[in-house]
């Protein structure tokens, strides 16, 4: 199985190009984890929100591969625990497909990416910063992994 994290947005502050990066080096070798980062749609004027995300999920769509579970990061997701987290991570792993977790832009993602979304969660009850997200999510899912091969990273 890959994981994808395809996020919108290419330019981070500095600790969360390393955060994240150190997070996703710690998989072992036959996980395939990787971040896909998609060119933000400038914030101009005379474009609307929907047009600005509409052509932000053309590049997310164009970042996934044909027939990946797609699994959004939305405020009004399904909260997990770890312990959650990590038994969601077998059963993708169970399924057989690659997983893309998308995170959208300053504006969210496109109503047609939610719509066709196979799962949908949420990294927090708050609204995080892009940058800190894609953190949160890369320590998750490495945690959700340790809690699976029985690595001593996550204590209870």
């Amino acid at each position: 199985m890959k994981l994808a994290l395809v996020a919108v947005g290419q330019r981070l502050p500095a600790w969360a190009e390393t955060a994240c990066e150190d997070y996703l080096k710690r998989f072992p070798a036959d996980w395939r984890v990787e971040l896909k980062a998609v060119k933000a749609e400038p914030r101009t004027q005379g474009k609307t929100v929907d047009a600005m995300k509409a052509a932000e999920a053309q590049r997310i769509e164009a970042a996934c591969a044909r027939g990946v579970r797609r699994v959004v990061l939305d405020e009004r997701g399904t909260r997990l625990t770890t312990q959650q987290l990590a038994q969601r991570l077998q059963a993708w792993q169970l399924d057989g497909r690659d997983v893309a977790l998308l995170i959208g832009g300053p504006d969210g993602l496109a109503d047609t990416l939610k719509d066709g979304a196979d799962e949908t969660l949420r990294l927090s009850d708050l609204t995080l910063p892009h940058a800190f997200a894609r953190v949160l999510l890369a320590e998750a899912l490495y945690r959700a992994w340790s809690v699976n091969a029985g690595h001593p990273y996550h204590r209870e």
